[in-house]
């Protein structure tokens, strides 16, 4: 067959009787919302291309037209694919194994202390970090007390170095350049 000639897409097998012979209808699907297309119903419009179009409805066919997209539409099975409709009945969801969180040794620290602290209660880890803190502190305010009496006084003798933008007015128009 060349590429130019229309195939029917879908066949219906319909049976009448189990001691009769089966009836084929030849079916068509529809290009925008992929229903069923029986005979004697729907549109078929060619393309600019060559390529044949089957529409199932006016509405169908106006929407074709209005070049509107069929995953945008919430009735057509393009949407319905999209959106994960109607495959709950077929399909089970997968169950997701958890992965298992791997304890590594971390340098400074060796994997049997990692596990210590982690088994010691709340309370005593808490006291021990306010116990580094006051530690930290106390540190603090020491080297404070030394470093009061190496301060640098304007009264020493030395001259201390002023911002000219802070510096003593030196005409009518100090700080201003022109």
């Amino acid at each position: 067959t060349s590429s130019s000639q229309h195939q029917p897409s879908f066949a219906v097998v319909v049976v009448v009787d189990s001691q009769r012979e089966k009836m084929v209808i030849a079916t068509e699907l529809c290009a925008l919302s992929e229903y069923r297309i029986y005979p004697g119903n729907g549109k078929l419009m060619v393309r600019r291309d060559g390529k044949p179009v089957w529409l199932g409805s006016s509405k169908a066919y106006s929407l074709t037209v209005q070049r509107k997209k069929a995953a945008k539409l919430v009735w057509t099975q393009a949407w319905r694919r999209l959106h994960k409709k109607g495959l709950s009945e077929t399909t089970l969801k997968k169950r997701t194994r958890r992965t298992n969180k791997v304890v590594r040794a971390i340098v400074g620290a060796s994997l049997e202390e990692i596990r210590k602290k982690a088994s010691q209660k709340p309370e005593f880890r808490t006291a021990q970090r306010e116990a580094a803190m006051k530690e930290v502190k106390s540190r603090k305010t020491t080297n404070k007390d030394k470093s009061k009496g190496k301060g640098v006084t304007p009264s020493s003798g030395q001259h201390v170095k002023i911002p000219k933008h802070m510096g003593a007015q030196r005409g009518r128009r100090a700080g201003t350049q022109r």
